[in-house]
């Protein structure tokens, strides 16, 4: 069962590395950023290296006749730091996303230019000084000296993480609730139902992840208590939250009107654009929106 996992874990790794590969890649040089785009290249950028990490570990695992020893310590910093990287940008387009609708004015007008690019440096230096003050004194470095530090990390790592969650799932409540709102309802577009189904995702398979190395852990001080299996699972649906992002966003794009589905074939560029598409934002009417767009965002309210 270890050995299944174990590579179950590693070929859905690898393939989510060369989705997210895509994705930096057209994000990167092809495709023209705005104030989402540019947190969607940071997030996919955490998630190639959550799966770098998690590739170099299942590949060492078996290599290694499928010993359950522990995870090295440097391979556990990089994969909290691009664990708590890709929680903080979630939150992040999230909580932008909710301020547009609510606060639209505001965010048309006195929104800062270089708002995304600024938010995405701070989060990811966050991330990585909690990341490395976790790894020196919690495991480089560990001592009777750095036990007190640790447990102070510990407790500021958990309790920005239990911030994180509450403030992605207030913003994606707000921002759902806004879309069911008969009297005030917003303009469904792709961009919403991306959102969405990635908040989604992560709270199906991320936020165990979370639980188990930020909370439980932190209050059982012992890893070893944990069953390897329950470990090993927990893993493959991080594994998954990191990888099944570029397919939504490619599964949201390929949705096309009726009227155009016998064009042919659009290109991995074309499909991106169209799935963090914003109405609002490129002055489309409600009625411009691709019907299959609003049956995906009905069925997914129902």
């Amino acid at each position: 069962m270890t050995t299944t996992l174990f590579l179950l874990t590693a070929v859905i790794a690898l393939g989510g590395l060369a989705g997210n590969a895509v994705v930096l890649w057209l994000l990167g040089f092809h495709l023209r950023r705005n104030a989402f785009t540019v947190y969607i290249l940071n997030l996919a950028a955490a998630d190639f290296l959550c799966l770098c990490c998690q590739v170099v570990d299942s590949l060492e695992a078996l290599i290694a006749c499928c010993s359950a020893s522990p995870i090295p310590t440097f391979f556990t910093t990089v994969m909290t730091f691009a664990y708590l990287a890709g929680l903080s940008l979630l939150s992040a387009i999230s909580t932008e996303r909710c301020m547009s609708v609510l606060w639209p004015v505001w965010y048309r007008c006195h929104r800062p230019t270089h708002l995304s690019t600024i938010v995405c440096t701070v989060l990811w230096a966050l991330a990585l000084l909690l990341s490395i003050l976790e790894g020196q004194y919690c495991g480089f470095l560990l001592t009777d000296f750095s036990h007190l530090w640790c447990q102070v990390f510990d407790f500021i790592t958990a309790g920005w993480v239990m911030f994180l969650f509450g403030l992605l799932a207030g913003s994606s409540l707000a921002l759902l609730l806004r879309i069911l709102c008969k009297s005030q309802r917003v303009q469904l577009t792709r961009l919403y139902v991306t959102i969405v189904l990635t908040v989604l995702a992560f709270l199906l398979c991320g936020l165990p992840y979370g639980i188990l190395w930020f909370l439980l852990i932190w209050i059982q001080d012992d890893l070893f208590a944990i069953p390897c299996h329950n470990c090993l699972v927990v893993f493959g649906l991080s594994c998954i939250n990191s990888s099944i992002n570029p397919i939504i966003y490619f599964f949201v794009g390929s949705f096309r009107q009726r009227q155009t589905r016998k064009r042919g074939r659009q290109t991995l560029k074309v499909v991106l654009q169209r799935a963090l598409e914003d109405g609002s934002e490129e002055g489309e009417s409600e009625s411009s929106l691709p019907q299959a767009t609003l049956e995906l965002g009905h069925s997914l309210v129902s």
